[in-house]
């Protein structure tokens, strides 16, 4: 239902959205039980469609899709227009969309260095630059970029060094875009999980693996979807428009600074 801090119904376009136990797939059934529509793009189309349905029977008038590849300009420019047309607008934009490949340094081919950011990094610039004039010309926006913990304290938690890397550069890109467009109400900032337990992140953990990581964790568990989902929404909401050029740790405690 719609909250006195959002009058209105608002709009958001998630990327990534396409994996049905991801952050995408909560934060979209998140903000839809407080009243926005939501639309997902994906290069996967099955589980796209998967997480409309699912939307919709948990009460989502309707959810747009958009199957396309966030490397690709071409691709970034077709989804995010046709997906703001069948909105009729968008006032948030939530870049989900990540890779992670385990590879140490010395074996990070770099083809494989180039696709990692063209995914997390490049991928991310392409939907901002693709949204941005729509919330100029609105005088209203959110923008809200899903970096890692890895990027902050480089590694040692999920992914390699171009993964680490890569999510570094979602946070310098998220403080310069706040700079540059605060003054227009639109905000940027970033939210920096830990280990979460996610299609992306854990199918592969050993049980030892869990056990290991659980001990590091002060919280005395692995993170749930949910738990990033939350904290998205309100960065989405009317309430966060004084915070901008942010970045919330969201990680039970592993890292404190």
């Amino acid at each position: 239902m719609t909250t006195a801090t959002d009058p209105a119904p608002r709009r958001a376009i998630l990327t990534g959205s396409g994996s049905p136990r991801g952050i995408g797939a909560a934060t979209a059934a998140l903000l839809v039980r407080r009243g926005w529509q939501v639309a997902l793009t994906d290069l996967h189309e099955a589980g796209l469609r998967a997480n409309a349905e699912r939307l919709v029977a948990e009460g989502a008038l309707t959810v747009p899709i958009s199957v396309g590849d966030i490397r690709s300009e071409a691709d970034v420019n077709r989804c995010i227009s046709t997906l703001t047309s069948e909105l009729g607008g968008v006032e948030a934009l939530v870049n989900i969309a990540g890779i992670s490949r385990p590879t140490r340094v010395l074996d990070t081919t770099l083809a494989e260095w180039e696709e990692v950011f063209a995914v997390n990094s490049t991928g991310t610039f392409l939907t901002t630059k693709a949204t941005l004039p729509t919330m100029i010309e609105a005088g209203y926006g959110r923008i809200v970029n899903v970096s890692s913990v890895s990027g902050i304290r480089g590694g040692g938690v999920f992914g390699g060094t171009h993964y680490s890397a890569s999510k570094a550069a979602v946070l310098g890109f998220t403080r310069a875009v706040a700079r540059e467009w605060a003054h227009r109400g639109i905000t940027c900032n970033a939210v920096a999980p830990g280990l979460v337990d996610t299609d992306l992140a854990t199918p592969h953990m050993t049980n030892q693996q869990r056990i290991d990581q659980i001990a590091t964790i002060p919280a005395g568990r692995l993170g749930e979807a949910r738990d990033v989902a939350g904290v998205i929404a309100f960065l989405c909401s009317e309430d966060s428009g004084y915070v901008t050029g942010e970045v919330i740790d969201i990680n039970g405690g592993s890292h404190i600074d």
